[in-house]
Formats: structure tokens, sequence, C-alpha cells
């Protein structure tokens, strides 16, 4: 009988010393389940701003029209794309995002070129002083009337950009390449004030732009704005009755 009250009594301890070893070993964690992976968001495009050139590079079409309202008057210019593809798109661009507003015709050199192509703004000059483009071949000659990029020498391209007063050409073995001509308002640029001749100083225009010259050289005529004409825009002699 005290054989089995004994041995009830190991068997009750041997279950309890179990059953506390069981309660002190921690649960097993469930791993968690891993947050679904988000696609990265795509990255929004770059807003075209004048600010930014690298923005601004829209293909030209392969002729278009851009009216000039100057001081004097409308100038009306056709671009021929295949004349200089390089040289037709960067000036589409110029006009199209308003690179030439208010923009001074700076240096009138009688029977040689009406040049232009400062920004009014400093702020927009200073970034595209060198957002240079490569040279065009030279397809066409610098005869009066015809457009053509400045440079300051190979390869660097940016704004600046002159009327022919004459047929220069001796531009034209210096690599100067026309990209479009004055289709109307020739007589008009004709009449550009000429009388400072080459003293507005460029440096001074890059860095003050507008305030400079209208405080220095008050009667130099410039853009007041420059557009992209639609395609099916009829020339101004057309509206003649």
């Amino acid at each position: 009988m005290m054989v089995q009250i004994l041995m009830k009594k190991i068997l009750t301890l041997t279950l309890l010393a179990c059953g506390i070893a069981l309660a002190q070993t921690p649960a097993s964690k469930k791993a968690p389940t891993p947050a679904p992976t988000k696609a990265a968001p795509k990255a929004a495009p770059t807003a075209k701003s004048l600010l930014n050139p690298g923005t601004l590079k829209d293909k030209a079409p392969d002729t278009y029209k851009v009216k000039l309202t100057t001081t004097k008057g409308d100038v009306i210019i056709q671009v021929n794309r295949g004349w200089a593809p390089l040289g037709s798109d960067r000036f589409y661009n110029l006009v199209k995002y308003g690179f030439y507003t208010n923009a001074a015709f700076f240096r009138i050199v009688p029977r040689f070129v009406a040049q232009f192509g400062i920004s009014a703004r400093p702020e927009v000059t200073a970034v595209w002083e060198n957002a240079r483009i490569p040279d065009d071949r030279v397809l066409e000659s610098n005869k009066r009337g015809t457009l053509t990029f400045a440079t300051a020498g190979p390869n660097t391209r940016t704004t600046q950009i002159f009327i022919n007063y004459s047929d220069n050409a001796s531009l034209d073995g210096q690599g100067f390449a026309p990209f479009g001509t004055v289709l109307e308002g020739m007589d008009l640029v004709d009449k550009f004030f000429a009388g400072y001749g080459e003293s507005p100083d460029q440096g001074r225009i890059t860095a003050q732009g507008k305030p400079y010259l209208d405080r220095s050289f008050p009667n130099l005529d410039r853009i007041i704005s420059a557009s992209i004409m639609p395609a099916d825009a009829p020339a101004a002699a057309d509206t003649k009755k």
C-alpha cells in the first residue's frame, strides 16, 4: 500500500516537472509576412524651361516662319531646316520659349550685319552661355537678308544671330551657315538705329541685360516679341486688298 502511494507521488511530481518545463519553453515566433514591394514611382519629366537649356530640344519643322515684332514693325522670317538643321532647331526653341523677348539689336554695322541674341534677362543669358551646338555645314551663302548664328570659333553657336545687310559671301568660307531669310520687312531691318555703331558692350549686356541698354543706349531697336507663325498663316502681302 505504501509502495503504491509512493509511486503515485513520484508520478505526480514527474508530471508537474514536465508541465513546468513546457511552460518555461518560449513559444516559437511566427516570421512576419513581408509587406508587398512597391514599384518605385517614375520620375516626373523635367518641365521645359528657358532656364534649363537641356529641356529645350524640340525638332523644328522642315520649314517654318517666325514673326519678329520689333520697334520698327513686323519682320517675317522663313527658316529652312535643310539649310542648317542644328541651327534651325536651336532658333525654333529659342523663339518658341520666349528667349528673344525684349532682346536688342545691339550691333548694327551698315552694309554688313544687324546682330541680336543676348537676352534682356541676365539670368537667362547666363544659363545659355555654354549651351553650344556643333557647326552645320555651309550649304547656302550669306546673301542679303539671310540669318546666321554668330560664333566665337568652331562649334560655339549659342543664341546670337545676325541678319546680313549685304551679300557677305566671304563669311561662307569661315563656317557661317545661314538657316533662314527675311521674307518680309527687310526695309524695316535697314532702318534699325545704327548711331551707336559697335559701342554697346556685350559683356555688360550679358551681366546687366535690358537696364544697361535702356540707360546707356536708349535708341536701340529691339524685338518686342518673337513667335512661331501657324503653318497655314498667309504672308502679310497676301492679306492686302
